[in-house]
């Protein structure tokens, strides 16, 4: 077995190939005049694990050609992250079902597909060969546990109160998420279910930061309400359109995700559940 990666997840695929013990497979990434996308790969062992987060259009062909490029090889697919995954319904006529899509096309060439903290675990059923799902909500717990103090783990939904429950689990955090109310046409409350805040510090937790509005409109409240600090932790850092500075501004002192998504604060890595899942 080696492994192979695209130029979105070269560190990942890295710590990937050192938990398991084996080598990783040389790709030169390069371009044509007219723009298109070039590689080759070095030599494989007959069994591929293909290491690709898809971020964009980019990564996604550049995926597909890496794919393709291992046709020779029984290959293994490991989705860090998958754009298009939250596009599953039809909300009018006419429009495609991306998620669908996107899986049909990544289910050719390849023998089987691990996705990391899907969105929605029931996109797997859309890959054409064997496929499953991993999370990696106790790494985060555990660099929760690493830290001093006792945070209390919010979930920004009751819909994510389950992820919150594994991250929360590791350290035996107090749980609970996050319920809004209107309190008029143009003012909402956001606060705790259950348990009050005051005197806490709090940690925020999700599978994926976007563009943190919701997230920074949390934090504030929260510190009016009396949190000592207003930490967050994610799976997937997209940080679109400057959510890391909305945040920082809005007073959450650190915000951290893994490295499905390589970013300067990939603080957690996938590679240990991934690799426990191949072997």
């Amino acid at each position: 077995m080696k492994v192979v990666c695209t130029q979105a997840s070269q560190v990942l695929g890295a710590r990937l190939a050192g938990r398991l013990g084996v080598e990783t497979i040389d790709v030169k990434f390069s371009r044509f005049p007219d723009g298109e996308i070039s590689l080759a790969r070095g030599e494989t062992d007959g069994e591929t694990v293909i290491v690709g987060a898809v971020t964009d259009a980019n990564a996604l062909v550049e995926l597909l050609l890496l794919v393709d490029a291992c046709d020779e090889s029984t290959n293994t697919l490991v989705l860090p992250y998958m754009a298009y995954a939250r596009q599953d319904k039809r909300f009018h006529p006419g429009e495609p079902l991306s998620v669908r899509a996107v899986a049909r096309a990544l289910s050719t060439g390849v023998d089987r597909v691990l996705t990391v903290n899907l969105h929605d675990p029931s996109t797997l059923t859309h890959f054409r060969v064997p496929a499953a799902n991993v999370s990696i909500a106790p790494e985060i717990g555990r660099y929760l546990a690493d830290g001093d103090g006792d945070p209390l783990v919010l979930s920004p939904d009751d819909g994510a109160m389950r992820f919150a429950a594994e991250v929360a689990a590791v350290g035996g955090f107090a749980t609970d998420y996050l319920d809004k109310t209107r309190l008029s046409g143009d003012r909402v409350e956001i606060r705790p279910k259950s348990l009050p805040v005051d005197g806490r510090e709090v940690v925020i937790v999700d599978d994926i930061i976007s563009t943190g509005g919701t997230l920074a409109a949390a934090a504030r409240m929260l510190l009016d309400q009396g949190a000592t600090k207003v930490r967050s932790a994610c799976v997937h850092g997209v940080f679109a359109g400057g959510a890391l500075l909305h945040l920082s501004a809005a007073g959450v002192g650190e915000v951290v995700c893994s490295d499905t998504i390589e970013r300067a604060n990939s603080c957690i890595t996938a590679a240990d559940r991934i690799a426990a899942a191949l072997e």
